[in-house]
This record gives structure tokens, sequence and C-alpha cells, in this order.
């Protein structure tokens, strides 16, 4: 009966009569029915067609046309059987062979793109993953050692899907710097992870491992691709403020209602905030590979880099090793004029305090079940993007430097001769008093200058810093203030005042106090911070002392406090163009307004202590 059972595959009759052949042998044995060498031949031939149904059954789920039903009843009907472990790896050995089947089809070349090809494979492998999953706890149920063995067996199938993802796709993508196709690709692969990680089996880390360095590589080709890109154009840029043209991604839609709200930048500047707004987009849905932190340091990075052509398309850095290092062969156009140099500002500025920090506003659009996985993963604390306010700051002392490398060429001009010589020295106070004619008492032509230039850079920097207004009245005062600290820290300027063989004179001293008293009167409110104004109270200070240990009294020879009044406003509503009013060229509610009331009885106060 059990060879026909066999013959016609009759699988569960089948096991029926094996179970009955047993317990005949048994029931036999126990009632000494049979002699022992029948008992023995019984047990033998039931031995022999339990291995006989074990083969046709292996047999038969191995058959490629064995799928479904028919396999779990095959994988089944090993089990019970006996022989476990071979059904459960007949079962996925019969899935492995389905799927590697199935993957003849799909070939790089007959998918349009990356994408396409990665949609393909993944909808092949994780569906017969999925498959096998289920076929698995259906007939084995949760028992750890089959369980075990379907995870080694997945986390093979998923880890030859990454690779060939990675030899087709994310190679390519990632030598072009070819960011979004990669980060597209990582995207739909982790989705169908996602579904089978709701089923209890989470493959994730394997794809995240295997992906992880290709995509590394594709996020600083893109860094490098944005960084060459923006130093060609940086080389023909002719530092023009202007808003976004064709090509270039707006922030808004352009309209007569929002025009406002589009950035003036110049050629170079705009493409690299287009660039980079891209990249935060292609980087997002890449967070969960804790690429978060790699992407804003590229970006700072990048940015440094940046600066660095700015600094050196001022005309002054050009002999400055420093601020050429790291630029290599790149060249850059030169920003000739005032309006050109504050041009490289207002891009820096503009770029550190609102573009970039609002494109990387993208990164945080991650949705709140990725940031749980993270957590999960424990990768949350070690791998979160870095605080808004810390990077802005980073990015900020970058802006920084740019500025103060402006505001030291233009000190440097001030200061100093083509020649080298300085419009800044002891002689021209000293010799003051070797002449006979009374001299004309106007403030010294370098302060002059110094106040002009201020009063044109205000007016550019008016239409150029429009809603920043405060980072332009700090670019002012920095350059008011690395003029008087030159002066402030000038050891030669202070060694022939105080040590010289020509003592300061009394027309010296007028003209220095004069001096002063100017750039405290012109700066007030708009160009003088109330640390520079107390370094030139110090700076008086030192002065009036020198005088006196010449054994006379600085208040002896200096004029009323209403003489230096007049004279510098004078000066000041010549210069600016403005008629002279009560409060001089200050803005009567500023913050420093009331410095000026004390002006001098502060400077008088400290001569004669």
């Amino acid at each position: 009966m059990l060879d026909v059972l066999l013959a016609e595959r009759r699988v569960d009759e089948a096991l029926d009569a094996l179970d009955e052949a047993e317990r005949v042998a048994v029931d036999a044995k126990r009632k000494q029915t049979l002699t022992a060498a029948e008992v023995s031949a019984l047990g033998r031939s039931v031995s022999d067609n339990r291995q006989r149904l074990a083969d046709q059954l292996a047999e038969a789920a191995c058959q490629s046309s064995t799928r479904g039903i028919e396999l779990r009843a095959a994988a089944s009907a090993l089990k019970r059987l006996g022989d476990g472990p071979r059904a459960h790896s007949l079962l996925l050995s019969a899935h492995d062979q389905r799927l590697q089947c199935n993957m003849q089809t799909i070939h790089p070349s007959s998918t349009s793109y990356g994408g396409a090809y990665t949609a393909a494979l993944a909808q092949q492998v994780f569906s017969v993953i999925a498959q096998a999953l289920s076929d698995s706890v259906d007939v084995f149920g949760d028992e750890s050692c089959y369980a075990s063995e379907l995870v080694t067996w997945a986390t093979k199938q998923v880890m030859s899907f990454a690779l060939l993802v990675k030899r087709h796709v994310l190679s390519s993508c990632a030598a072009a710097g070819g960011l979004r196709t990669a980060a597209e690709c990582v995207q739909i692969s982790l989705g169908h992870c996602s579904l089978l990680e709701a089923r209890g089996l989470s493959l994730s880390s394997v794809l995240l491992k295997q992906f992880k360095p290709s995509l590394e590589q594709a996020l600083d080709a893109n860094l490098r691709r944005i960084e060459e890109s923006t130093a060609a154009l940086a080389a023909a840029d002719n530092w023009i403020l202007t808003y976004p043209s064709t090509g270039i991604r707006p922030l808004a839609r352009s309209s007569a209602a929002n025009l406002a709200l589009q950035p003036k930048l110049s050629n170079s500047a705009h493409r690299f905030n287009s660039m980079v707004q891209d990249f935060f987009e292609d980087v997002a849905p890449l967070l969960s590979l804790q690429l978060g932190g790699s992407a804003m340091d590229g970006i700072t990075q990048i940015f440094n880099s940046y600066v660095n052509l700015l600094i050196s398309a001022l005309p002054g850095s050009i002999d400055d090793e420093a601020n050429l290092d790291g630029l290599g062969n790149k060249i850059v156009r030169m920003a000739e004029t005032e309006e050109q140099q504050l041009a490289l500002l207002a891009n820096a500025s503009l770029l550190a305090e609102e573009l970039l920090p609002r494109a990387a506003m993208k990164l945080s659009s991650i949705n709140q079940s990725s940031m749980d996985d993270l957590r999960k993963r424990g990768t949350d604390k070690q791998n979160r993007v870095p605080e808004q306010r810390e990077w802005k700051r980073k990015l900020q002392r970058m802006v920084d430097r740019l500025r103060d490398s402006f505001c030291r060429q233009h000190a440097l001009e001030l200061i100093f001769t083509d020649e080298g010589d300085t419009h800044l020295s002891a002689e021209m106070y000293i010799n003051m008093d070797n002449t006979v004619e009374e001299p004309e008492w106007v403030p010294s032509p370098i302060f002059q200058e110094l106040y002009a230039k201020l009063n044109r850079m205000a007016s550019i920097a008016a239409e150029m810093f429009v809603g920043r207004e405060r980072f332009a009245t700090l670019l002012m005062m920095r350059l008011t203030e690395t003029v008087i600290l030159w002066l402030s820290e000038d050891q030669a300027f202070w060694e022939e005042i105080e040590q010289g063989p020509k003592p300061l004179g009394p027309l010296g001293l007028q003209q220095f106090y004069l001096d002063m008293q100017f750039v405290i009167i012109f700066g007030q409110g708009r160009f003088l911070s109330r640390h520079v104004h107390q370094v030139i109270l110090d700076i008086i200070d030192r002065a009036m002392a020198a005088f006196s240990a010449t054994g006379m009294n600085p208040d002896s020879v200096l004029p009323g406090d209403d003489w230096f009044m007049d004279v510098t406003q004078e000066v000041v509503s010549m210069i600016s163009g403005k008629g002279r009013a009560a409060n001089g060229d200050r803005e009567v509610n500023s913050p420093t307004a009331s410095i000026s009331a004390h002006s001098m009885s502060s400077f008088k106060s400290h001569g004669s202590s």
C-alpha cells in the first residue's frame, strides 16, 4: 500500500501509513506477535520508506515549478518525517532558486536610469524574502533555530542586492557626484526594508553598511563640484549684486510683490546658493545613514573656500600669503572699486546669516518615525544634525575673517602711501612746532579721508544691506577701529612721541587733540563703538602725559571746548554735504549720542588728572 501511495504522491496518506506501520511494529514487539527478525525487518522497511518519501519531497521542493502551497506542503511533510532542518533549508533554497531565475530578466541597460533598475531589483529581492518569511513562519513557527537560519539567508540576499546596486548604480553616481540619484536608490531600498521590519525582520543595517561609503563618496564629489563650479564663476564674476537670473533657482516665484524676498548677490554667490539648496534637498532623505553631520561639515568647508576666494578678490590680499593658502592655482577676478569690495561682504554675510541656514533647515524635515528609528539604533545622539546656532557661528567667523581683511586693506591704504611711507607719523605732529606761521586748523588729511571713505561706503552699504543695517554699521565701526588700534599700538609712533629727541609741542598736541575729537564727532552712532571711544580717550591720555613730561600743562595751551567742536563740525558738514545741526552728524536718538556731550569734558578731565 505504501508503494502505491508514494507512486501517486499521496503524501499525507503515505505519512499516515508510515505512522501506522511504526505503531504496528511497536505493538508487535510488545505483544511478541512477530519474531525479532520480523520486527527488525518491519523497522527497516519503515525507515527505508521514510527515506524514500523524504527524497521524493526534497526532489519536489527543488523543482522550479513547485511554489506556494505545494512548497509549504513538502516542507511540512519533511518536518513531520523528523527532518525539520533539511525541510527549512530546502524551503529557503527553493526561494533562492526562484529569485535567481527572476533576476535574470533584470538588466541595468534595460532601464532608463538607476532608480528604475533599483526599484525593479528591490521588488524581486524583497518580495521573495517576504514570501520566504511567511512560509517559514507558517511551517516552522518562531522556533529560534529556524528564525536564525532565515535571518542569515535573508542577510545574504540583501547583501547581494546591495552589491548589485553599488556596482551598477551607486559607483557611477558616487564618482560623478550624482547625489540625487544615489539618494533615490537608497530611499527605494530602505522603503522595502521598512516593510520587512514591520514584520519583525530588520535588514536596514545591512544596507546602511554597504551603501554608506558610496554615499559619502557621492557627497564629497558633490561638494567638490560645488566648490569647483563656484571657483570657475568667481574667476569671471564682476562683483555686481543682482537678483537671480534665469537658470538660477529663486527662493520664491518672481513677482512685483515678492521681489524684495529674492536675494541680491553676485553671479558666483547666486550659483553657490542654488547648488547648496539642491545639495541639502538631496541629503535630507539620507539622514538615516547618519550623513547629516558630514553634510553640514562639508558645506562649512566649501563656504570657507568661497570666503577665501572673496578674500583673494580684495586687491590688497595679493601680497598676503595667508589669504591665498589653500587656493592653489585658482584665479579670481579682482574687486577694484569700493562698491565691488562691499559686494564681497554682501555675498558672504547674506549667505552665512540667512541663505545657508535656511537651506540647512531642509535637513530637519526628516519625519518623526525616521528619527525614532535613529534613536532605536542608538545613533541619534552621536549623529544628529549640528545645532543651527553653533553652525551659524562657524559661518559668521568666516565672514568676520573677510570683514577683517577688508578693513585691514582699507586701513593700510589710508595709513601708507604707495611707496610705503606713512600718512600717520609722529613727525607730522612734532614738526608742527617748528613752523613760524600759524597752521590751518583742520583735521589731518588721513582722518578726513577716513571719514570720507566711511561716508561713501555707508551710502553704498545702505542699498546693499537692506534689512541687515546692523552688519553694515558694524563693518564701518570695524574699519574705524582698525585705524585707531593701529595708531594705539604703533610702537614707533609712541616711542617718537614719548622718547624722541624732539618733544611734542603745543601745536602738535592741539592738532592731535583735534584729530581725535574729529573721529569722536563723525563717529557718533555710526562709525564708532564704545570700545574704540575708550581707546581714543586712552590715546589722548597718553599724548597729554607725553606733553606734560616736558613740564607744560596741556590745559594752558589747548583752546576751549567750543573751538574744537566748531572746527570738527565744520569739516564734518563739508565732507558729508550736510548742513550743521545742533547735534552734529549723528543720529539724535542713537545709543551713543550722549557721548559727544561729554567728550570734551572727558578729554579735559583726563588731561588734568
